[in-house]
């Protein structure tokens, strides 16, 4: 995928190894085809050019085209053993039916959802570092969705369960209203080309759709390393009236907002952002709060 930084592991053809034995977009998400049996593919993927007018009441919540692009990527013989022993209990294909999180986590605790988590470094840092919180990873490419499920298995990590699928899907029909804690979009695709610009995750009836999910006071957190789209993103949540600035890029102050907020706003950084930090690509941190009427 050509676009500006490439900071996002999912993006990147050369996504990081999880070294060791084995003990999962987006965001710049894209869709993996690989090489299996038909069981590899899940139905909502196979399915999807027949729902692309369904919703949660038969037809979808508004006409799009996915933020994801096509591609195909195999598992390691030691992925496909973590992700045997593993997936059963903490992976789920996009589905229609409503998630039962408490029962899935065997728990109730502040749910969040982060759309594109690639293969897991920031992920299973946060998840580690909020230990109190429910976290749901959502991604298309199994390849680094397998790298995400060595990541949870090694080092046990008992509060990620992940999706594999369309992040949209999981927010329309999946999640019910004001059940999020937080919601987290790290380097989603920019699409930079004009004519591609309708394929950008962040537009206007995706805001509205994830400030409807939210609590309130939930927080919204968003990271991008394209400076064209970060002014994007800005004006489109700035339009949203549920949702108002809680750091400096959306006409808040982070200091006001940091120590009282539901979920961290630190990002662990992961090591395609550092060559972005390197080559002098600025990082935008776009976080917003669901306003309590």
């Amino acid at each position: 995928m050509l676009d500006n930084g490439r900071v996002n592991d999912a993006a990147n053809n050369t996504a990081e190894s999880v070294p060791g034995p084995p003990s999962t977009g987006s965001a710049r998400t894209e869709l993996t085809d690989p090489v299996g049996s038909a069981s590899d593919h899940p139905p909502e993927l196979e399915t999807r050019n027949n729902r692309e007018t369904r919703n949660n009441t038969g037809s979808r919540l508004y006409p799009r085209v996915t933020s994801f692009r096509s591609r195909r990527g195999a598992l390691t013989a030691t992925q496909q053993q973590s992700w045997a022993r593993m997936w059963p209990a903490i992976g789920r294909e996009v589905a229609d039916e409503p998630l039962d999180a408490a029962a899935w986590f065997g728990r109730d605790a502040p749910l969040v959802v982060e759309i594109g988590c690639g293969t897991g470094t920031a992920t299973s840092a946060m998840a580690q570092a909020e230990p109190h919180l429910n976290l749901i990873g959502i991604e298309v490419y199994r390849p680094g969705l397998a790298q995400l499920v060595q990541r949870i298995e090694r080092q046990q990590i008992g509060n990620i369960r992940l999706l594999r699928g369309d992040a949209v899907d999981v927010l329309e029909n999946m999640v019910a209203a004001e059940s999020l804690t937080g919601v987290r979009v790290f380097f989603p695709d920019p699409w930079p080309k004009a004519r591609h610009h309708k394929r950008r995750l962040l537009q206007p009836a995706t805001f509205a759709l994830i400030a409807n999910r939210l609590k309130p006071g939930g927080v919204l957190h968003v990271a991008t390393d394209h400076a064209d789209y970060a002014e994007h993103i800005a004006a489109v949540g700035a339009e949203e009236p549920l949702l108002t600035g809680l750091n400096e890029a959306t006409g808040g102050v982070s200091a006001e907002h940091r120590d009282s907020a539901p979920i961290g706003f630190e990002r662990p950084v992961t090591k395609f952002e550092g060559k972005a930090h390197r080559a002098g690509s600025a990082i935008t941190e776009l976080i917003w709060g669901k306003i309590e009427l």
